[in-house]
């Protein structure tokens, strides 16, 4: 099951330092100022072999110290309803400050999901000094330096532990998941229910733990899956600061529970920065997908309009644009039945196992024809390749110097992997390693 962390707390207490510190970002940005791109800030933390997401809600808080308070609590609001766990980062050097208390108050109902985490305890001191934060009522609290590492250890530990009281997902894992997400408002309710609602009599909701997914499993006309349905579970008013913030964090967890995703393009408006953002976490997560442009009736049709848009959406997402990409139409319906029939080709395409065998075959005279070029006069030479048991399609090229073999190499192989084996929709990892 995914599992999302929320660090919340108000500016300059180093939440940002803390985020580059768990996800090992050492040079991510670390600025409060708008407008910094979401993915910068959402990232994975992987300790003793288990996994989860982090985001630093610090990165979407305009830096107007006018508003700093209302928006702090609209972005806790948020991480209340979403995350599995809340960092409640605190520092120590400046006591208990107004600010903190307005967001202890918000998050005291939800005091079991949520750790007190005191930063920039340097000494002994200042150890000593933290106890102070006990004040807030919240049993869990732990003292760090997220500038060191200091105490993040334990943290984390504690962190794995919450994780655990949460419980696991019920639904039958052996079928494929694909996740609809996208930003508000292109689409994503109206798409489920031109699929569902046709099919009312024939499908079964099945309600995971998790807060704000429902898996609803489809099986008609051939097809048995899941849709991980994320829009419209509740209704939020409408507010202009956090709407990106709260699609995205949206987004996280139905692409994490997913197989392939289906992002929503709105026709009228393109491909804005926000759907470049849920496709980066796709990207970052190692999804398939496949993108529709809905509304595509509404959009004004000039000769080579489907060419001239589907060059543009590539232009956005290069260099990975072996992307399938259909033009729909909810309220026609127009190529609904084609969205799952591509969704579900690239479920196979990134389940498909190619025999180490049949790869030689295929590879070996190529690399004779187009071998890697020399490093300082030393011939790179590239004796086997085979597929990786991963849940994403890797491959393992075996040579006598792979750490001289460049990235422009490992694209021509991949490009090469996809000519001839059906991968659209669905990332490669190519490894180098020594024979």
């Amino acid at each position: 099951m995914a599992n999302i962390v929320a660090i919340v707390g108000r500016p300059n207490v180093g939440k940002s330092t803390l985020f580059n510190r768990l996800t090992g970002q050492r040079h991510a940005i670390v600025d409060e100022f708008s407008g910094v791109t979401r993915d910068r800030h959402y990232g994975k933390v992987d300790w003793n072999g288990e996994e989860f997401s982090i985001i630093d809600t610090g990165g979407y808080i305009s830096n107007s110290e006018d508003i700093f308070e209302e928006e702090i609590q609209k972005q806790v609001k948020i991480a209340i309803e979403e995350a599995d766990v809340i960092y409640f980062v605190v520092e120590v050097k400046t006591g208990i400050t107004d600010l903190d208390e307005e967001v202890a108050k918000l998050l005291r109902s939800k005091a079991s999901k949520t750790i007190v985490v005191v930063n920039k305890v340097d000494n002994a001191h200042e150890y000593l000094d933290a106890d102070q934060f006990y004040a807030f009522g919240m049993e869990k609290l732990h003292k760090i330096a997220s500038a060191s590492g200091s105490g993040t250890g334990d943290l984390l530990d504690d962190t794995l532990k919450l994780f655990e009281k949460s419980g696991t997902d019920v639904y039958d894992d052996s079928l494929p998941k694909i996740a609809v997400v996208g930003r508000p408002n292109a689409g994503k309710s109206s798409l489920i229910n031109a699929l569902l609602d046709e099919n009312r009599n024939i499908v079964t909701p099945i309600s995971g733990t998790t807060r704000d997914a429902i898996h609803t499993r489809f099986n008609k006309y051939g097809f048995d899956f899941y849709i991980i349905d994320t829009a419209g579970i509740r209704k939020k008013q409408k507010v202009h600061e956090d709407l990106e913030f709260y699609s995205v964090m949206r987004a996280i967890r139905s692409i994490e529970n997913a197989d392939v995703c289906l992002l929503l393009l709105d026709a009228t408006l393109g491909m804005e920065a926000q759907d470049v953002n849920i496709y980066s976490i796709i990207e970052k997560n190692k999804k398939g997908l496949v993108i529709l442009v809905n509304k595509w009736d509404l959009y004004e049709k000039e000769t080579n309009s489907t060419k001239e848009y589907i060059k543009k959406i590539k232009e956005r997402i290069s260099p990975n644009d072996d992307v399938p990409i259909l033009f729909t139409s909810t309220l026609t319906k127009q190529r609904i039945h084609k969205v799952l029939e591509v969704a579900l080709q690239v479920y196979e395409n990134k389940n498909q196992k190619i025999s180490t065998s049949a790869l030689n075959d295929f590879f070996l005279p190529i690399i004779e024809k187009y071998p890697p070029p020399s490093n300082k006069g030393k011939y790179i030479k590239i004796k086997y390749v085979t597929q990786l048991p991963t849940p994403v399609p890797s491959f393992a090229f075996y040579a006598n110097t792979p750490q001289a073999l460049k990235e422009a190499y490992r694209r021509f192989l991949e490009n090469k992997l996809r000519e001839q084996y059906n991968f659209t929709g669905v990332p490669i990892r190519i490894y180098f390693r020594q024979k």
